[in-house]
Formats: structure tokens, sequence, C-alpha cells
């Protein structure tokens, strides 16, 4: 391999867990499922993305967990916040975003940053309303598919106002419409725009500034990116893998931290913890 050094960044969401492996380029990324054994997961998650750039565990200089799960990652040298790592990562992607929006499984977040580093930040963790899982709830309610909730509100007449924004009483509201007769399509219309209006009362704090982006599951939902950029008033850009935002940054801040460590004229080594779980991917 010559003397390209390699950083990996590995992310556990609530959901799903990702992780990114980089040189002086993104060399691959692998996205799995969370499940309730995070060491585990991390484990196989790794064993693949290694496979997969044919490497060794040996052969990276770095590894930085971040995600709800990090603790939970065995051989990483380093835990760094998920928000830090988004803003690094969504940046090295679009350098011209200012203000994040990012939607995940159990939370949402808005973080405004300038040069890939955070200055503010908010996020709602309390209630499920504006994140994935309420737009699971309701996929499930209605019978629709999952990654299919954008595609079909993008034929909805008119978004159907939903007033609650408790989950229980969103999802009780939209089965009542739906047995009203109320077409799916407008109802997933409607919960887009509800979840639409959370977020922008939530971002709104930060004092928002152009170019917007989301990253997240989220993002992958286009009706809702429709909905945001309908309250926002502004485009709002999506990254081309919105999932490994935060696996990206982790790499990238390990890439940093060693060559900021070369400068200062000593050589990183792996934390020994790290290099103890080698024998994990042998």
């Amino acid at each position: 391999m010559g003397d390209i050094k390699y950083y990996a960044g590995v992310d556990i969401g609530s959901t799903m867990t990702k992780v990114v492996i980089v040189s002086d380029r993104i060399e691959t990324a692998l996205i799995g499922p969370t499940g309730p054994e995070h060491r585990k997961l991390a484990n196989k998650v790794m064993e693949d993305a290694l496979s997969q750039a044919h490497l060794k565990f040996e052969e990276l200089s770095y590894v930085v967990a971040t995600g709800y799960g990090r603790i939970n990652v065995p051989f990483a040298d380093r835990q760094i916040t998920e928000i830090t790592c988004h803003a690094k990562g969504l940046y090295s992607l679009l350098p011209t975003v200012k203000t994040i929006i990012d939607i995940g499984g159990q939370d949402s977040k808005g973080i405004r940053i300038k040069d890939g580093k955070v200055i503010n930040f908010v996020m709602n963790d309390k209630c499920a309303a504006g994140t994935g899982r309420f737009l699971e709830v309701i996929a499930d309610s209605l019978g629709v598919a999952l990654d299919k909730l954008g595609e079909v509100s993008l034929q909805a007449s008119r978004a159907t106002p939903i007033s609650s924004t408790c989950t229980v009483f969103a999802e009780h509201e939209v089965v009542n419409q739906l047995a009203n007769g109320e077409p799916v399509a407008n109802l997933i219309a409607g919960v887009h725009e509800s979840i639409a209006t959370r977020v922008y009362s939530l971002v709104r704090k930060l004092q928002i500034e152009k170019d917007i982006a989301i990253t997240g599951g989220g993002a992958k939902n286009t009706g809702l990116v429709k909905a945001l950029e309908a309250k926002f008033g502004s485009p709002v850009l999506v990254p081309p893998e919105p999932l490994i935002t935060g696996a990206l940054g982790a790499a990238l801040l390990g890439k940093e931290k060693c060559e900021r460590a070369i400068l200062d004229g000593y050589n990183p080594t792996r934390s020994k913890e790290g290099l103890q779980e080698a024998k994990l991917f042998s």
C-alpha cells in the first residue's frame, strides 16, 4: 500500500451504523442496521469495510467513533460527538453550507457551522415527532413502505393539516382521517409539512444562514425535503449519501489529528485498546 495512510470513522446511530475509510479520498463506505449489540455490529461493519477496501485493521492509522453508541466501539482510538462529526463531514462535501438540518432516527438537530466547525446547535431528543421514528410510525399506519413516503407524497393534491404534535396523537389523527376517506398522499404530505414546521421552529433559533443542507435518513425523503424548502424559503442541499456524513467527519477528524501531530514533530500511535482489538479482524 506504499506510504498511503488510512483513517476510519464509525458512526453508531439509533437505527443505522456507518463506517467510512478515507485516505486522500473516500476509500469505502458501508451502512448497516443498528441492533441491540452495538459492539458486535461495529465489529461486523468494520470487518466488511476493511474487506471492501482490501485493508487490514493494522493498516488504519486512527479510528474515531461517533454517534449515540460511540462508547460501544471498543477498537476506536477516540470518541467525538456526532454534531462535530456531521459538521466536518458535510463541510468536506458541500463547503458552502452554513446551516445543517440533521433528521435522525430518534432526534433532530440544527447545526450552524463556519469552515467546518460548529458555531452553535440545537437539538430535539425529547420527542419522536420531527424524527425518522415519527415517519416509521406513520408509514406503518398507512401501509406505505418507508422509502416510498416521499414519492407518494408528491402525488398529493394538498397537504392535509395534522394538528397533533405528539407522535401517538398524530398517528391516531392520521388513521381517523384515512378512515374518513382522506387520500393517503395528502396525509403523507401533511405529515411532511408537520415535521418541516417543527424542524423550522427548532432551527430558526440558530439565526439560519444559507446555504442549508440536510443529513440523516430524512434527507432521502424527497417529499420531506420539498416541505422543508417551502418552510425555509430556500433550496435545501442533499449530499450524495446523507447517511455517512457523521462517519466521514469522524474519519476526517482522525486524519486531521494525525497530520497535525506529525507537523508538531511526533508520530501519533494507535491506542493500546484499539490495537488489542486488531485480532477481531485478522
